[in-house]
């Protein structure tokens, strides 16, 4: 068996192995690791001597480890595996001479050898660290005259703590019982054997192995979270730690001496991370002497400067974690309110010492050391701000230190001095400091939560000061100053634009509006879009879309930033011209109501760039303009593009700007897009790929123009534009629809006319519907799918919304070509996932049309004379819909519909409030004359044939929804049929064996649906429970 098993690895891990042979031996190992039956001839193969090749033994031991884990072998078999491999390693190891395996080979075998001791230390070996520390030697030879046994030792130290202490690992109830167990055990047998042979290794730093000495601080720092303290804080652990910690003149703090300086370091934070009480917490600080360490080490050649060369970020880092762990502690005990005053003012003198500690290494010019102080002095800061609101004001003990905070987070909001943000090739580095900035900006809400006045002072001053620098041209003003004091500006927002906005009746709402305005005048005033780097430009851009209220109540600036902003569209960087477009529409829709005596100027500068040139993406995906400076794709700039569309359109169609002139620019922008889509028709119509995307790029354009000319809907308060306007859009509408009968196999061609469709009903009003027809015949084409129909039956719907009775002439005569188009499609098999994915929402979307007709009183066009012979159709297709238990969503919607129809059509309530009040003109023109015969014969039923589909489950609670619809539908047959349906109600009741008293029960639920909506939803919770203990009797 060990020669098949050998051989099966080799199969396995051999590069020139065929992909069947390969899974075939990966097959049998599987195989075997199920079975745990081979877990001798592995371990054979594990100590075999020769040594077989690593490959071979790792394999063998996970396969012993799975035997041991999951296999629950006898003791005696366990106790062999256990000897036999504890033979092994004292061959291998106990000999300083001996031939040692790599690191990973001696990782797996202490892994192995740790699933033993899991299993046997509570009973048959106690001794395992007894076996491994004679492995490393006496006190004499350990960790000088047997390294590898040492570090043997270690390593099986590290595993154990691993496997039943690392609480980063998820574990069951019983693994964390019977890993507290074996914790007690080792607390009571062998913890001060272990300590006391930490004490032997680290006494002997100087003469050792720094590796080795490395290893034994990591694994101290791992124990001493569940072991007593006093095992590690003695005289003498803490003097050979604050030796090494306190080590001078490492140049290279990846040498073997930096690294022991460094695992110090980490042992003092794991130390101070200790879970105990507060007052024992103090003495442990003080103890350790922490407040001198942390100054000595801060004082030391390799932190004393952070310009040096020599300047050492992880020693940096390193300090920043203790550090940051001494704060989190002392802070949890001040906010603790049940510590002594003497705890309590010891803490409070330890916080004066280490929070300028703490704020030297959040100011640390390198941001991996600056992250590492950000989680305490956030506590800190909540602290602060917890006293504050207690107070009312913050101590002034704590107060001295907040503008030294404050100073700290401001700098460190600005851009290192060698980062070159805005450059095409610095993207990542951008991104990782933006998170940054956000991590920076919340300590900043909290100081100006702690103490306003003074957060508002100091960034007024910071932002006016940098605007004061550039107003006199000031030669030291960097672009790195300007970006500062730009996102400072842009955060300042949120404190001064809150609530009810930066202005109430025309005056700066709050101090911090008032300075914030105070900073716009200055921006506004300033050549700032000028400054010649791409972060600025953006900023400028960014704060003015931001404040744009300033300019509703200081419209004298308008044109100004106007001209910046004409500008920038035209700027050479991608990055600035792309986003300028989008930020110019931000900027200009707002402020619509002032652009009138500039809006010519600003088309005739705009023209050049609504000149749409569609390009093909390249095959690899990439943009194929020349002009790019970045890889960005053809496709993302037309979309940016679109926005200028939209931005003119909204400058054009403002209030102020005469009816004439608004005709003229539509023309203006719309004829040369008319002539470009009729000399590219032909070459469209060819197949040209290139012009079929410039149609749809056109088509796309015009939509996008239309929704910036009017954003009118029924529910605001906006008007239509007036009809020499839309006379311009009905042309645009007519180029549309030539191009899209001409085109309707063209997918992308569908799209762009359905997207300008429903933004030139905004323009139309219902001008548009005398159009309809063209359209749909155009949308809904043959080549048309599912999720085209989808999104158009959304549409439709809220055209119908829109217009109502003013569509109810033109529906009619277009339902039924309409419904038979969505028939074919709902008919269609379904090719695969996304099919399947389609066609249930080409369903939700075909009910949901039809619960629009109803629901804007167009249900009789469903039964008009022109479409009662889709009627029938209509109906069973709602019944199989509801009977779909593969789809419980569009079961419970086919059942509303019947809901709506019952209550639309079925007449006058015969049951509930309303049975004896007039009915309304409105529903009595709607109701149907012997629908409610129709409803008892054709929806009733459903109540019961529902749940008795195969299939169905009554437990799934998507079907209990459709199961609680099904009762809403019986109690609306109950509210419009009246005693003659609850009397076959009871006829069908005891037909299904319901006896008397629940019969009775039964309906008493259902006459309660009638009581309000509290009763109602009772009966709906009833009717689901009644058929669902039916369906169980079954």
């Amino acid at each position: 068996m060990e020669a098949q098993i050998e051989n099966a690895i080799n199969i396995a891990s051999g590069p020139a192995t065929t992909q069947e042979l390969r899974g075939q031996a990966i097959e049998y190992l599987n195989q075997l690791r199920a079975e745990g039956s081979a877990w001798e001839a592995c371990l054979n193969l594990v100590i075999r001597d020769p040594p077989a090749p690593e490959i071979i033994r790792h394999t063998s031991l996970d396969l012993i480890n799975s035997a041991v884990q999951e296999h629950r072998l006898d003791t005696q078999s366990v106790v062999y595996i256990k000897d036999t491999l504890m033979n092994f390693v004292r061959q291998k190891y106990a000999s300083a001479n001996g031939s040692t395996d790599s690191n990973h080979m001696q990782n797996k075998l202490i892994q192995t050898m740790t699933y033993l001791f899991v299993a046997l230390y509570p009973t048959v070996w106690q001794s395992f660290f007894d076996d491994f520390r004679s492995i490393a030697g006496d006190q004499a030879a350990i960790g000088s005259a047997n390294n590898i046994g040492t570090i043997i030792y270690l390593r099986a130290l590290s595993q154990v703590h691993d496997e039943i202490a690392d609480l980063l690992v998820s574990r069951t109830e019983d693994e964390k019982k019977r890993n507290a167990e074996l914790k007690d055990m080792i607390r009571h047998r062998d913890v001060q054997k272990i300590s006391l042979s930490w004490q032997e290794i680290l006494a002997k730093w100087r003469g050792s192995d720094l590796g080795l000495i490395e290893m034994c601080l990591r694994t101290v720092g791992r124990w001493v979270s569940w072991i007593d303290i006093s095992l590690v804080v003695n005289e003498a652990m803490i003097t050979k730690f604050l030796e090494m910690a306190g080590q001078q003149g490492i140049s290279n703090p990846d040498s073997p001496q930096g690294r022991v300086r460094d695992a110090a370091i980490d042992t003092f934070s794991e130390i101070v991370g200790k879970k105990m009480n507060p007052s024992e917490k103090v003495d442990l600080i003080v103890f350790l002497d922490l407040p001198n360490v942390v100054g000595q080490l801060l004082g030391s050649p390799a932190l004393a400067d952070q310009n040096s060369p020599n300047y050492d970020t992880d020693l940096a880092e390193t300090v920043a974690k203790l550090v940051n762990n001494i704060v989190f502690d002392i802070v949890k005990i001040l906010e603790n309110e049940t510590v002594n005053a003497d705890t309590r003012q010891r803490a409070d003198e330890l916080i004066r010492v280490f929070a300028p500690y703490l704020i030297r290494f959040f100011g640390d010019q390198y941001d991996e050391v600056c992250s590492t102080a950000i989680p305490s002095l956030t506590d800190l800061l909540t602290f602060f701000r917890k006293l504050q609101k207690k107070n009312g004001a913050l101590p002034e003990q704590y107060a001295a230190t907040l503008p030294s905070v404050l100073e700290a987070v401001i700098n460190k909001m600005k851009i290192d001095e060698t980062s070159s943000f805005g450059d095409e090739d610095a993207n990542t580095d951008e991104a990782e400091f933006q998170e940054l900035r956000k991590r920076l900006h919340v300590l900043q809400q909290t100081i100006a939560a702690i103490d306003e006045a003074f957060y508002i002072q100091t960034l007024s001053r910071v932002v006016m000061d940098t605007f004061s620098r550039l107003s006199s041209n000031d030669p030291s003003l960097t672009w790195r100053d300007l970006d500062l004091a730009l996102h400072e500006m842009y955060l300042f927002g949120e404190l001064a634009v809150r609530n009810q906005g930066l202005y109430a009746k025309r005056q700066p709402s709050s101090v911090a509006a008032e300075r914030l305005v105070e900073m716009m005048s200055s921006l506004a005033q300033s050549d700032l879009a000028n400054y010649p780097h791409p972060l600025i430009q953006l900023q400028y851009m960014e704060i003015c879309v931001r404040y744009h209220q300033f300019f509703e109540q200081n419209s004298h600036f308008i044109p100004k930033v106007l001209q910046h902003f004409v500008t920038l569209t035209h700027n050479n960087h991608v990055r600035v011209r792309s986003r300028s477009w989008y930020l110019f529409q931000r900027f200009v829709k707002p402020l619509r109501a002032q652009l009138g005596n500039v809006s010519q100027d600003i088309i005739q500068a705009l023209g050049d760039l609504l000149t749409i040139k569609a390009e093909l993406p390249d095959d690899a995906g990439d943009d194929d303009m020349s002009s790019d400076e970045e890889d960005q794709s053809a496709d993302a700039l037309f979309l940016s593009q679109l926005y200028l569309f939209e931005a003119v359109g909204c400058i054009a169609s403002s209030g102020t700007v005469s009816t004439e002139n608004k005709k003229l620019y539509a023309q203006t922008i719309m004829n040369p897009l008319f002539t470009d889509m009729q000399q590219t028709l032909g070459q469209a119509q060819g197949g040209d790929e290139r012009a079929i995307l410039q149609i749809h790029h056109i088509i796309m354009a015009i939509g996008t123009l239309a929704r910036g000319y009017s954003d009118w809907s029924p529910s605001s308060s906006s008007t239509l534009p007036q009809s020499e306007v839309s006379d311009e859009f009905t042309k645009a509408s007519e180029a549309i629809l030539v191009a899209l009968k001409s085109l309707n196999g063209s997918m992308d061609v569908r799209t762009a006319a359905r997207f300008a469709f429903s933004r030139l009903v905004a323009v139309l009003g219902s001008r548009i519907l005398q159009q309809l027809p063209s359209w749909i015949e155009g949308l809904l084409s043959l080549d048309s799918t599912m999720d085209e129909m989808s999104v158009f039956l959304k549409v439709l719907g809220q055209v119908m919304f829109t217009f109502k009775s003013e569509i109810a002439g033109v529906l009619d005569t277009l339902l039924s070509p309409l419904l038979q188009r969505i028939f074919s499609a709902l008919a269609v098999t379904p090719a695969g996932t996304d099919d399947e994915i389609q066609l249930a929402e080409l369903r939700r979307e075909y009910l949901n049309f039809i619960l629009a007709l109803l629901g804007n009183g167009l249900g009789s066009v469903l039964i008009s004379s022109n479409n009662q012979s889709t009627f029938e159709t209509i109906i069973t297709s709602l019944d199989t819909f509801a009977c779909d238990t593969k789809d419980y969503p569009t079961a419970r919607l086919a059942i509303s519909v019947l809901v709506k129809m019952t209550s639309v059509w079925g007449g006058p309530d015969k049951v509930g409030p309303a049975a004896n009040t007039p009915t309304s003109p409105v529903a009595a023109a709607e109701s149907l004359p012997g629908f409610d015969n129709y409803i008892v014969d054709r929806f009733a039923p459903l109540a019961w044939s529902v749940p008795g589909t195969p299939g169905f489950s009554s437990k799934d609670a998507q079907a209990r929804q459709v199961l609680m619809e099904l009762g809403t539908l019986q109690a609306e047959i109950v509210r419009k049929v009246g005693e003659p349906y609850v009397t076959r109600l009871r006829e069908e009741l005891v037909a299904m064996g319901t006896p008397e008293d629940g019969v009775n029960e039964y309906l008493q639920k259902l006459a309660g649906a009638f009581e309000g909506q509290k009763r109602e939803k009772e009966w709906r919770v009833f009717f689901a429970g009644f058929v669902e203990r039916l369906l169980a009797g079954r």
